[in-house]
């Protein structure tokens, strides 16, 4: 059971079947809150009510509320005025209707809450429901007073609970005009399966792993202040060059990804091969067969080369050796030839 304070207690009405139930918050804020201070002594800056009347502070226990009419006048209206408004929904959350999940807009999705069943009679009823629920496969749509308006609700299955999410009324949903580009943009086939490769590599998440980093942050902000110490310092921003070509930054998103995963960088997505540029920016990898032609060309210019150095050796070897055996057997003949002597 949730040791949460109640914002509302009231019932669930299911036809004829009447649910007791409090209503409680189902989220709670984490973000650090600061007080306002006077920048000169560090005093609080606190706001006091005064009654512009009488030109005098008052207590919360004479705060009141009121309407505003169009001439300036007041009109003091009470709790006991709100609570006996002649609707239904007043002290009950009114089902009105059951729909696929799917048929309600995430924009209109407001504040959630659990729906605490109140007191043992409401287990049964409460149980009941929230099995017809999840058979169904249906969410509830249901109407309920709050803070002083009628709202609208979905009432879905969490867990073995039920919560309740408050939507806004359909006409509190702008329509998204004059938010798309205005201009006619192609995106081509290459672009979509680059778009598609990184969406891949990315993949998916648990959400559980995702945590408030500047709440972190800021925490150690304080906690280096309030020891005196030295304010942590920010990363160095990523000196990325201006991105010139959408395709440029696809391919480096997606090899930033892979990176990122520990992937080899040799691991490659499906992707279409892309033609070749003609300016003098940065070109996207070429693919497999055209890395195999020009390394075959290299590869046999190379040989041809070193055949050609080899077929030289070869030849200055030969010449060295004929020329040495020239040489050797005009020494022979000299030797072998004996001089004449003077008669």
């Amino acid at each position: 059971m949730l040791h949460v304070r109640s914002i509302w207690n009231g019932a669930i009405s299911f036809g004829l079947v009447s649910i007791p139930i409090k209503l409680v918050n189902a989220t709670e804020s984490h973000s650090i809150s600061f007080r306002q201070i006077h920048t000169e002594d560090g005093g609080r800056i606190r706001y006091r009510k005064f009654c512009e009347l009488e030109d005098r502070e008052v207590t919360q226990g004479e705060i009141g509320k009121g309407y505003e009419d169009a001439d300036g006048s007041i009109i003091p209206i009470t709790d006991e005025d709100l609570s006996s408004l002649p609707i239904p929904t007043a002290k009950t959350i009114e089902i009105v209707a059951f729909v696929p999940a799917d048929r309600i807009d995430p924009l209109q999705m407001d504040a959630a809450y659990y729906l605490q069943a109140s007191g043992a009679p409401a287990a049964k009823p409460y149980t009941l429901l929230r099995e017809a629920l999840k058979r169904s496969n249906k969410v509830a749509i249901a109407k309920f007073a709050l803070r002083g308006r009628e709202r609208l609700g979905m009432l879905r299955v969490v867990g073995e609970a039920i919560a309740m999410h408050g939507l806004l009324w359909p006409d509190e949903v702008r329509a998204p005009e004059g938010v798309a580009p205005d201009t006619n943009v192609t995106v081509r086939d290459q672009e979509l399966d680059l778009a598609d490769a990184l969406m891949d590599t990315l993949g998916e998440v648990d959400l559980e792993d995702l945590h408030d980093e500047y709440r972190e942050a800021v925490e150690e902000v304080i906690a280096a202040k309030a020891a005196g110490e030295a304010l942590p310092q920010a990363p160095e921003p990523a000196t990325g060059g201006k991105v010139l070509d959408l395709m440029a930054a696809l391919e480096n998103s997606v090899r930033a990804a892979r990176e990122s995963r520990g992937e080899e960088a040799g691991e490659h997505a499906e992707v279409k091969s892309l033609p070749q540029r003609k300016t003098a920016r940065a070109a996207p990898k070429q693919t497999g067969g055209k890395k195999s032609a020009s390394t075959a060309k290299k590869t046999a210019a190379k040989k041809t080369t070193a055949s050609a150095k080899k077929s030289t050796a070869k030849s200055g070897q030969g010449a060295k050796k004929t020329a040495s055996k020239s040489t050797a057997k005009k020494t022979a003949t000299k030797k072998s030839t004996p001089r004449k002597r003077p008669a």
